[in-house]
């Protein structure tokens, strides 16, 4: 009798752009609540959840991306690391199942400084995880993150959050490059996204005629907040901002047919999203089995 599977295989997906392999890993998944969610009436959201086939209470998705162009290894955010539990805390593993180690990364791209993004940067005793990689954050978020009077202007949920990225950016203090909105590699540019955090940040990849923008928490729960735009997190800093850059970034995302693929998008993440009389949806990238 063959033994019970206890977990999934390796969560890793590579999709093919141009000259560029971007891989979707994912860092596990979380039991969360609708608790984090502001601006519709929660029994609305279960109702959204279930007529979807969606599990309630939700689960979220946790992932990262890694970009591989050349000579490059570029991660684009770090995972939950230690912190959050056992279902979460699973990014050096999937990569491992992929032959990449940890000092194999050369850049890490942050979208903001919230723990399941970065947290995975550091290891239980503080020290980096990546001893050789440059961290590459919006200059609004590390700026906002370090001002002691910040604290004051987040909301109490979020209180921890400026303890948590101060750990976990400071072994990596002497290799920090802050950016705004532009290039930062050669192929990957910036966006800033603003309102769930100050410098909340996509990034747009392109190689040939392929392109795909990574979101950091465009949304958190994505079927959710998809049907209900309208829909924030106790967790934004800038909630009115936040709703309309999330509306924006769908508008686009739809008008243009440009691929997305997200840190809380369900794995492997890939897909577009379509319009929806006045709300959108997401439709996943079909499986490839071969690269």
């Amino acid at each position: 009798m063959t033994a019970r599977p206890q977990c999934q295989p390796s969560g890793l997906y590579h999709l093919s752009l141009g000259d560029i392999i971007v891989t979707a890993v994912n860092d596990g998944t979380f039991q969360a609540s609708f608790d984090l969610i502001v601006g519709i009436d929660h029994e609305e959201c279960a109702r959204l959840e279930a007529a979807r086939f969606r599990v309630v209470p939700p689960r979220m998705t946790m992932n990262a991306f890694l970009v591989q162009d050349g000579g490059r290894t570029i991660l684009i955010d770090a995972g939950c690391g230690v912190s959050m539990g056992p279902t979460l805390g699973m990014l050096t593993r999937n990569l491992a199942g992929m032959g990449v180690r940890p000092e194999d990364i050369d850049t890490i791209l942050v979208t903001h400084l919230h723990p399941d993004h970065v947290n995975g940067l550091v290891d239980g005793n503080g020290e980096a995880v990546f001893p050789k990689a440059e961290l590459v954050v919006n200059r609004a978020d590390l700026q906002f993150f370090r001002d002691p009077d910040s604290p004051s202007r987040a909301p109490p949920e979020a209180q921890e959050f400026f303890e948590g990225a101060r750990i976990a950016t400071a072994p990596y203090a002497d290799r920090i490059r802050t950016v705004g909105d532009g290039p930062v590699l050669a192929g990957i540019t910036a966006i800033t996204q603003a309102g769930h955090t100050p410098g909340h940040t996509g990034y747009l990849i392109e190689s040939g005629n392929d392109a795909v923008m990574v979101w950091g928490d465009i949304v958190h729960m994505p079927s959710l907040q998809m049907a209900a735009p309208q829909a924030g997190t106790v967790l934004d800093i800038d909630r009115e901002k936040a709703v309309a850059t999330r509306r924006r970034a769908l508008d686009m995302a739809a008008a243009d047919r440009l691929r997305v693929a997200g840190i809380h998008l369900d794995f492997p993440s890939f897909g577009h999203v379509e319009r929806r009389g006045d709300a959108y949806g997401f439709v996943p990238e079909v499986w490839r089995a071969v690269v």
